[in-house]
């Protein structure tokens, strides 16, 4: 037919030229042109050409938008490949024609998850849980009020999804999150052990919960998990090894902490943040000769920092013996007349003494 056809232009469009004053009337295809491309959009899918599939289907929409069918298949390759956000838009169509039913209210709900559109779903866990009661939504509703920061709910809903849904580690480690943004990391704790326990290979959850517990206090946990996440492959980069070299340091570790925080300074020398953790844990420890090293780190970077020098000053002092001690106070003034603030601590120290 479509050769056929085409010959036929071919003749008009010669009669038209050899006649000059005719003229040719356009032919108006309707949605038999919907049909064809539709047909040959179900071929191509048929086949596996899903591309090829979307473009007929598309064209098919051209002619015809309402057309039910065609918006279907448009919703389904648009879903295949990837393309959720025309996808969502057609499964909202489908529902505007009439097809409310279970199975697009869940793509709905799938596809406003996936685009973080997290109103809309809790709009459609409701309306597919209406459609379909056996439905499990909860999980849903409880990461979608996570997300937009409502803790309460989230863990209430969550807890529910916990019952529906067992084995999904994915709840309690958002029960988990949910209770640490709020800073109740006592709560949190149990959680993370639990999502953990559902899902042992997630390296993240075990490095956070290891955080958890620094900030808690519970340093021997803090360092056992932090290590644990380094085993199941969690990235050794600068801010783990930070964490870990201060976990060490806060077991009473200092070799290893220290050992591990100079593998950083490599990376980064003028750090302050570490060269001054490295002088304070030696200092801490007593050891003295190594904390004034570190400190004269710190003053090579910023000639200005009198809190630096007060320390060494400090440093001197607790070496003992007269030398020690009158260079030790020496610095420490010169430290005051940079820095008048420091004077405090030597007064609270003074006031210590009495």
């Amino acid at each position: 037919m479509r050769v056929q056809f085409l010959g036929i232009c071919l003749m008009l469009s010669t009669l038209a030229g050899a006649q000059g004053q005719a003229a040719v009337t356009p032919i108006n295809f309707g949605t038999d042109s919907a049909d064809y491309f539709l047909q040959k959009g179900l071929l191509e899918k048929q086949n596996g050409r899903r591309m090829e599939s979307l473009r007929n289907f598309e064209k098919a929409a051209k002619y015809d938008a309402n057309n039910k069918a065609i918006v279907a298949e448009l919703a389904s390759a648009y879903f295949d490949l990837r393309k959720y956000t025309q996808a969502r838009e057609s499964f909202k169509k489908l529902v505007e024609m009439g097809d409310a039913n279970a199975a697009n209210y869940k793509q709905l709900l799938n596809l406003s998850f996936q685009l973080k559109q997290y109103q809309d779903v809790l709009l459609y866990a409701d309306k597919l849980k209406a459609a379909d009661p056996a439905e499990k939504v909860l999980y849903y509703v409880g990461k979608a009020n996570y997300e937009m920061e409502n803790y309460g709910d989230a863990i209430k809903y969550l807890n529910e999804a916990a019952k529906e849904d067992p084995a999904n580690a994915e709840i309690p480690y958002m029960v988990a999150r949910s209770y640490a943004d709020m800073m109740n990391y006592k709560l949190a704790v149990p959680y993370f052990k639990k999502a953990i326990e559902l899902d042992p290979k997630q390296s993240y959850w075990t490095y956070e919960l290891g955080l958890i517990c620094y900030a808690m206090n519970a340093d021997k946990d803090a360092l056992k998990y932090i290590l644990e996440a380094g085993e199941k492959g969690y990235k050794k980069d600068n801010d783990y090894l930070e964490n870990l070299g201060i976990a060490y340091l806060n077991v009473g570790e200092l070799d290893k902490g220290v050992e591990i925080l100079n593998e950083i300074l490599k990376r980064k020398p003028s750090d302050m943040n570490i060269l001054n953790m490295v002088a304070e844990a030696y200092y801490y420890k007593g050891k003295y000769d190594q904390a004034i090293e570190y400190w004269d780190k710190v003053l090579e970077y910023d000639k200005t920092s009198g809190s630096s020098l007060y320390m060494i000053g400090m440093a001197y002092q607790k070496k003992g013996g007269k030398e020690n001690t009158e260079k030790g106070i020496a610095l420490c003034d010169k430290a005051i007349e940079m820095d008048p603030s420091l004077a405090n601590l030597k007064q609270k120290k003074m006031m210590a003494g009495m």
